[in-house]
């Protein structure tokens, strides 16, 4: 006999009794396991107890919103896929949630066949997140399972965009990268418009800062004309 299928578990944290409805008949129709908590202190608890697949966190939230419960998964180890939910549209609000750690965002009112899709996209993401080698450019290496880098013997500690920014980096080592490709690629649904914006060239700064202490080569080069390119020497 062959074994059962696992049956994905989500976690869903909102405040509106309807919301909650939806979601939970949404996602049971597409298969998921599903438990639900209205605020964010019940929303925490459960997240570090019941180690859910995947969590699907409202920003306001009674008791801690959803950047404060977020920010504590992550300091706490929890590392399941985190889709944030909003009626904030804003840029601003958007960088917030994911610099937080969240991996997507949806603004509110939103397409239930779109969060579905996202749903299943990081999901997947998350499963083969499981079977990936970490990355090795030079002396710098990066897990994308345990999310740690190192250059050397030394531990480098990044944001959630910045991690992203230098997984994209190494996955294209030696490939000079346009700013409009990295925007795609590490702002896939912030509408930056990298001709109005500096937002690419202040985050390779601040990574910059990171990857290279006093006595280490530069690593991340800018392409005059193009971009940047992520080299070792």
């Amino acid at each position: 006999m062959h074994a059962a299928a696992k049956v994905d578990t989500i976690l869903v944290v909102e405040d509106s009794p309807d919301l909650v409805a939806l979601l939970r008949r949404l996602l049971g129709d597409n298969g998921y396991a599903v438990r639900s908590e209205c605020d964010g202190e019940s929303g925490l608890t459960s997240a570090l107890e019941e180690e859910p697949d995947l969590i699907v966190l409202d920003v306001g939230l009674p008791h801690r919103d959803g950047f404060e419960v977020i920010q504590e998964l992550r300091r706490s180890g929890v590392r399941a896929p985190t889709l944030m939910l909003t009626a904030r549209a804003g840029v601003a609000d958007r960088v917030i949630g994911l610099e937080s750690g969240a991996d997507d965002y949806l603004v509110k009112p939103f397409d239930p066949d779109e969060l579905v899709a996202r749903v299943r996209a990081l999901l997947r993401r998350a499963t083969a997140n499981g079977h990936v080698a970490c990355l090795s450019v030079g002396d710098l290496v990066l897990d994308p399972v345990t999310r740690q880098v190192h250059r050397g013997e030394r531990e480098i500690s990044l944001t959630q965009r910045e991690f992203a920014l230098l997984e994209y980096f190494m996955r294209n080592a030696g490939t000079p990268l346009p700013r409009s490709a990295i925007a795609g690629r590490v702002w896939p649904h912030g509408n930056i418009d990298v001709g109005e914006t500096n937002i690419v060239d202040v985050y390779v700064a601040y990574l910059r800062k990171k990857l290279d202490g006093p006595a280490d080569q530069p690593m991340l080069r800018t392409v005059r004309g193009v971009g940047y390119v992520l080299i070792a020497e």
